[in-house]
């Protein structure tokens, strides 16, 4: 994976982030408003996944839109994410994961792997993901602090699947509340594609805070 660097690399906090190549076109205004709400110091990694469907993906799934079905790249994903962020480990210097839709799921789903992260940083996340919120329920969520966002009309997608985003992610903020996570659900206006630096960087000033 491409890494992208941005803030003061000597930072206490440090942020991390799967990305795309549109990510990358809104993240230079992203770090500008995490300055702006939270007048921290910080320094962000953004990782660019070579195959969005199959890197981000903790098990293999047909596909929901298209025809390229979801892989299960997520392991090997959060393993190179974990090599390089490995010498802060165990430091005084506070680590946090997050990211926009399949990113989103994907910092939530890491947050079950390793007790690495202090919080995640889920806006828009695809919980609609088959499985994932069973797989919440079964395991326990090792960040003590969590963000979860989304769109007011991200329920009223066409596809059936993603549709059901609404239901799972009130059933994932109820699980998370009910394990003692620090959490929060917030409604943003629009469907999923209005203001994904903007939601971002509300996440992360959230569990920064």
């Amino acid at each position: 994976m491409q890494k992208y660097e941005y803030g003061n690399k000597d930072a206490d906090i440090i942020l991390l982030q799967a990305v795309d190549d549109h990510d990358l076109e809104v993240i230079d205004n992203e770090v500008h408003l995490i300055k702006e709400l939270t007048g921290k110091d910080f320094r962000l990694i953004a990782f660019k996944v070579g195959s969005w469907n199959n890197d981000l993906s903790p098990w293999h799934a047909p596909a929901v839109f298209g025809d390229e079905d979801f892989g299960a790249g997520a392991d090997d994903t959060l393993e190179e994410i974990l090599s390089v962020c490995g010498g802060e480990v165990n430091t005084n210097k506070k680590i946090y994961i997050g990211g926009y839709s399949l990113a989103g799921l994907f910092a939530l789903w890491a947050a079950h792997q390793t007790d690495v992260f202090e919080g995640v940083a889920a806006a828009s996340p695809s919980v609609w993901f088959p499985g994932f919120t069973e797989y919440m329920r079964g395991h326990e969520c090792k960040a003590g602090t969590v963000y979860l966002s989304l769109g007011d009309k991200e329920e009223k997608a066409r596809n059936p699947v993603m549709a059901t985003v609404a239901d799972r992610i009130r059933e994932a903020h109820e699980i998370l509340m009910n394990a003692g996570v620090r959490t929060t659900l917030e409604w943003n206006q629009g469907n999923h594609f209005k203001d994904p630096d903007l939601r971002t960087a509300k996440a992360f000033s959230w569990v920064m805070d």
